[in-house]
């Protein structure tokens, strides 16, 4: 075989982009997409509310879960209440099925007028944020859940701004963090939550993105992903098939979690309840192909 020296080289390269550029863009090769870190898990709520910690456990290891998302009050049984040999149990089961834990689950929020009720969540947060780390998991979900009728909107998203800084004080003390879920009414407009990101301003408090009606703009999730992905520590996904209520861009959102190199999950939140863990099993499979086709 003869050897091409530089000069062949590069005029073989000039006709070969010359000839590129006269086809078509659809004809034209593609970039290559940025690797898919992130990974596929699911929360507890709802889809798995009746389903015992072994059998939760099975499930995610059958259809390829990667991690759960442990919601309170559940069958499960991840709780605050858990003693200390029950924790090591619970995160050598996990750790011996494969799965990992994405966090608990709490209802714990911040956005009340009566400073007792904002103490005493704050309080049982910090119960969850030693459970989570106890048992080897990553975050402490909370939420906001509304905007109190007749109080400003400001004091409200400045309250509940102060309240998780005290939560994300013990939370990076026990190595974990907070994830504060886009939710509520009119607390799950992004402009909302990111000025409750801005009042806190604590580098262990973070957003779960929560796929909610109200980041769409336009069609587009682009705007409110780029004002709250500074945050953006944990994502809920629903439904990734059209029904009744429209159709959210997810296609989209995990494009722009590739191109920004979000390398955490992607977690199912499924709010129907499937005590026949076959049909939820089969029901899980089929979510999990639709979502590997979306995110190609």
């Amino acid at each position: 075989m003869s050897t091409l020296n530089r000069r062949d080289f590069l005029a073989g390269a000039g006709l070969a982009a010359g000839a590129l550029a006269g086809l078509p863009a659809s004809a034209a090769p593609s970039p290559k997409p940025a690797a898919l870190k992130f990974k596929l898990g699911m929360v507890t709520y709802n889809i798995a509310a009746a389903w015992d910690l072994p059998t939760l456990l099975d499930v995610c290891r059958k259809v390829g879960l990667a991690a759960v998302e442990f919601r309170t009050t559940h069958k499960h049984g991840v709780e605050p209440s858990l003693n200390k040999e029950q924790r090591r149990d619970v995160r050598k089961r996990c750790a011996d099925a494969g799965v990992l834990i994405s966090g608990c689950g709490s209802v714990c929020e911040f956005h009340s007028p009566l400073k007792s009720i904002v103490k005493k969540n704050v309080e049982t947060c910090k119960e969850f944020v030693e459970l989570v780390a106890d048992i080897g998991g990553r975050g402490v979900k909370v939420r906001p859940n509304g905007l109190p009728p007749g109080v400003p909107e400001e004091k409200t998203l400045a309250q509940i701004g102060k309240a998780l800084v005290l939560c994300g004080k013990a939370a990076a003390d026990a190595g974990v963090e907070i994830q504060v879920e886009v939710h509520g009414r009119g607390t799950a407009e992004p402009s909302r939550m990111k000025t409750i990101m801005e009042q806190c301003g604590h580098p262990a408090v973070g957003v779960t993105w929560n796929s909610n009606p109200e980041d769409v703009k336009d069609g587009s999730v682009a705007a409110s992903f780029r004002m709250l992905w500074p945050w953006v520590r944990n994502c809920h996904i629903n439904q990734l098939y059209k029904d009744t209520t429209g159709e959210y861009p997810y296609r989209e959102l995990f494009r722009l979690l590739r191109e920004n190199g979000y390398e955490r999950f992607t977690l199912i939140e499924l709010g129907k309840a499937m005590p026949d863990v076959d049909s939820g099993t089969e029901l899980l499979r089929y979510y999990k192909a639709l979502w590997t086709e979306q995110c190609r």
